[in-house]
């Protein structure tokens, strides 16, 4: 039903489509300008409004690259309440910075993690404060032209191609299908493990790459579900039953595999980046009550974890455990993604020092 009202938003999607068409026209001129910094910068991001793995994609790279350079991340820091450059340090808070950034902080603290609006200003701040830093990667930047980054990462959800989505509000695209042409490497993310190469090239084909771009296929896979304060490690098991709150993009990934790994589930789900309230607690904690069986916990996401931290006094005896989650990339290419973002860096740094 939704699906079907969508089209009759049709006309608003090709105003906006139109709109978002001529921007990047002028940026392909120059007519607008974006800055560019003789620094290696990657930029990981999207067309769509969210739910392709960017955050996961985010830490891989940070996982791949800082035991041999000095990284920093920076994000626009969505839904904090603060505005302006921000370096997160030991008493940063997710309200602050945001989740994703805060969720970066608290699983990399030696890592360099900065947010800012304003990326073209931002960038300059973050060098002159961290001047030993060697890559900065731009999380959910893609969209966004006023930097130009020297290495290009655009996902896409396997369930809802780019190339099969409209323009918003009728479909989940906030940038123009074309624009995928600017990236260096497209990432087809959330498949299905067993994908065959026969629906690999069928779906290389669809997106129709340019000879200069590469494009990749990875899964989800989830970690050891751990409890939020104490840590405490639990592995998910068929006699579970779950009361599972999250406020993120697309859940169906983790819906499923709560299927097929829990007795039951019952979904308690938020707005993404939902910043959640004392009501919001109760309203757990009530909905958790209902569920008859001995064998229950709470389990949230990442990203939702650091949103409920606060409530440390409220939750530190409660049943309330989180899920991790990374890429893992199909058809035994990871370890050509990864020659191919640390060529990028190598020839960036090779170029400066010949000149």
């Amino acid at each position: 039903m939704l699906k079907s009202f969508r089209y009759f938003l049709l006309p608003i999607s090709w105003i906006y489509g139109t709109v978002i068409w001529l921007r990047n026209k002028l940026y392909d001129k120059d007519i607008l300008k974006s800055s560019s910094f003789n620094f290696p910068i990657i930029c990981v991001g999207n067309l769509a409004t969210g739910g392709t793995g960017k955050t996961p994609m985010t830490e891989f790279l940070v996982r791949l690259l800082k035991n041999n350079y000095k990284i920093a991340t920076l994000s626009r820091g969505y839904k904090r309440k603060t505005t302006g450059f921000a370096i997160a340090d030991e008493h940063t808070t997710a309200l602050e910075i945001g989740d994703e950034p805060m969720q970066f902080h608290q699983k990399f603290p030696d890592v360099t993690i900065a947010v800012g609006e304003e990326r073209a200003v931002a960038i300059p701040q973050l060098l002159h404060d961290k001047p030993e830093t060697e890559v900065i990667i731009l999380d959910d930047a893609f969209q966004h032209r006023q930097v130009e980054a020297g290495f290009n990462i655009m996902l896409t959800d396997y369930s809802n191609l780019y190339t099969r989505d409209f323009i918003l509000p009728a479909g989940d695209l906030r940038d123009v299908r074309s624009s995928s042409k600017r990236a260096d490497i497209i990432i087809v993310s959330k498949n299905k493990p067993t994908l065959d190469e026969t629906e690999k090239k069928k779906i290389i084909a669809e997106i129709n790459p340019s000879i200069d771009q590469s494009v990749f296929f990875t899964t989800i896979i989830y970690g050891t579900s751990y409890h939020l304060f104490t840590k405490k490690n639990i592995d998910i098991t068929p006699q579970h039953d779950i009361l599972l709150v999250c406020g993120i993009a697309n859940p169906a990934p983790l819906k499923a595999h709560l299927n097929q790994h829990a007795n039951s589930y019952d979904l308690l789900r938020y707005p993404d980046h939902h910043i959640f309230h004392s009501n919001d607690l109760k309203d757990i904690k009530e909905q958790f009550e209902k569920i008859k069986a001995e064998n229950k916990i709470v389990l949230t996401t990442e990203k939702d974890a650091v949103r409920l931290e606060k409530f440390e006094s409220e939750l530190k005896d409660f049943p309330l455990y989180v899920l991790p989650i990374q890429h893992s990339f199909l058809f035994g290419e990871e370890n050509k993604f990864k020659d191919l973002v640390t060529s990028f860096i190598n020839g960036f740094n090779k170029l400066n020092q010949n000149k």
